[in-house]
């Protein structure tokens, strides 16, 4: 079985999760990776055990390498992944997976003309729960699909928020893809958002969108980096869907383990699982068998769509349609 090499762009802490993932995937090697820090790069390379690129390009040409995970922040994704696939790399780009729809072309463009494979990562949808929802709707067994809801309230501190993009980009973008993945596209879209205590960061840290579907089912997304919930039957991250014959739900609470992971306060099991079925997937569906990804960079497109609408009904008090 050949080993499929890679190369990681960026040592923050979703790289913590991808590192691991490839480290405990068979027929996989993480060679090395670059980060703009390079004393924080040395230290992950060292927990890693791989080694460390003096430059980006150091990097994307490396013949070693098979394929490049971009992990950088989401204003450099376009600029990296054009980049890569010019250099042959395949890649898997996390999101968002770019700034807006003009770059996400570009990066479509670039991979085409490479004739590379690019997979931006929508996590949620490589679990076996979501998996098997999709199984079930495929099949007609929820019957026609009349509500869908995805819900997340994690507290996130002050440093962290501060230096994501609101949650409508950062965590909205992963509700919009579970929508398209499960329940489809939207007709129309309205949003509104908040920020608790602008002082300590001024992008939003709560947003809600509520969608009326193109088979005129409707969709509420919600997101929260101001709170988590303690309430009984928490909303930290859930996921619902509801049909006419049946419905389905997925939740973080499911498996917890009492410790920090990276920005969360607690272990919420279901996320390090699913960047490790996402890594999995490309590594050995996607780039060993020729498979198609489940997240395609159109998919993203789609999402930047849902993302922007999102900004719009928020900045001018409308329902916006979906194009």
């Amino acid at each position: 079985m050949k080993t499929i090499k890679i190369g990681l762009l960026g040592a923050g802490d979703v790289a913590d999760l991808h590192a691991e993932a490839i480290n405990s995937l068979e027929g996989a090697k993480l060679v090395g990776l670059w980060n703009r820090t390079p004393e924080k790069g040395a230290l992950k390379a060292a927990k890693y055990g791989c080694k460390t690129y003096k430059t980006e390009e150091e990097l994307f040409q490396d013949p070693q390498l098979d394929a490049v995970f971009i992990l950088t922040n989401m204003e450099t994704h376009c600029e990296y992944t054009v980049r890569a696939a010019q250099a042959g790399k395949h890649i898997l780009v996390e999101k968002p997976a770019a700034s807006n729809i003009a770059e996400l072309e570009k990066m479509q463009q670039a991979v085409e003309k490479a004739g590379v494979k690019c997979m931006p990562v929508h996590n949620y949808i490589y679990e076996d729960g979501i998996q098997r929802t999709k199984r079930m709707i495929q099949e007609g067994r929820l019957g026609a699909i009349t509500q869908f809801y995805m819900m997340y309230n994690i507290h996130h501190a002050d440093d962290i928020r501060a230096r994501y993009p609101g949650v409508i980009r950062q965590i909205l973008t992963h509700h919009s893809y579970t929508m398209l993945y499960l329940a489809g596209l939207p007709k129309t879209i309205s949003c509104l958002k908040h920020t608790v205590d602008a002082s300590l960061a001024p992008q939003e840290n709560v947003a809600m969108a509520t969608i009326q579907m193109q088979n005129g089912s409707l969709s509420h997304l919600s997101a929260s980096f101001a709170n988590d919930d303690h309430a009984g039957d928490p909303w930290t991250c859930i996921i619902k869907v509801m049909g006419t014959k049946g419905s389905t739900r997925y939740s973080y609470r499911d498996w917890v383990i009492n410790a920090r992971h990276g920005a969360h306060s607690q272990t919420y099991e279901c996320y390090p699982e699913s960047i490790k079925n996402t890594t999995t997937h490309f590594v050995d569906k996607v780039l060993r068998h020729n498979e198609a990804p489940l997240s395609t960079l159109q998919d993203a497109i789609s999402c930047q769509k849902i993302i922007e609408a999102c900004e719009k009904s928020v900045k001018e008090g409308v329902h916006v349609k979906f194009n």
